[in-house]
């Protein structure tokens, strides 16, 4: 049975569930947008941590603790550069949403909130993103219980409520 789904226009790294998804660069060593947030409001401990991991290749996903966030744990995922989607952007970020929510599993996390991924500095386009991120967790069938698209404005939060009001068939190309 696929999650419970929640769209919210707000701050991924105030919300208290299990684990947050950090859309990451392949380091892991922090960087601007939403990586940055995360290990700023996460403390030097997170650094420390994902310095252990030694990088993540695009479209995997490594966990670490949350340290000084509310959410148990951070699940950093290396999202795709847009490349004008000729190489492969949309599977490797279905990739992304898909490893996220296999490592929530492993750490046997009920509620995982996700940014949306690859859609600032990585410019891949918002629309199709939003799509990718919805049929990815709608088709997904573990232990998650909840999932939280935790939007950075209200337009991304409009898409992502309007893909989950479609029926998920459509969805597919």
């Amino acid at each position: 049975m696929p999650p419970k789904i929640q769209v919210l226009d707000g701050d991924i790294t105030k919300l208290e569930v299990d684990a947050i998804v950090n859309a990451a660069n392949s380091s892991l060593l922090g960087g601007g947008g939403v990586d940055g947030a995360i290990h700023k409001a996460a403390g030097p401990e997170l650094l420390a941590e994902c310095r252990l991991h030694k990088g993540c290749k695009t479209g995997d996903a490594k966990a670490t603790k949350g340290h000084d966030l509310p959410a148990k744990y951070v699940i950093h995922t290396v999202g795709p550069v847009w490349r004008g989607g000729d190489r492969d952007e949309e599977k490797l970020l279905a990739s992304c949403y898909r490893r996220s929510l296999e490592v929530a599993d492993e750490m046997k996390a009920k509620s995982v909130a996700f940014p949306a991924i690859s859609t600032g500095a990585f410019g891949f386009p918002k629309r199709p993103a939003a799509r990718i991120a919805v049929t990815e967790v709608q088709n997904y069938a573990g232990g998650v219980e909840t999932v939280i698209f935790a939007c950075f404005d209200s337009q991304t939060a409009r898409l992502y409520r309007e893909f989950l009001q479609t029926d998920i068939s459509q969805l597919k190309r």
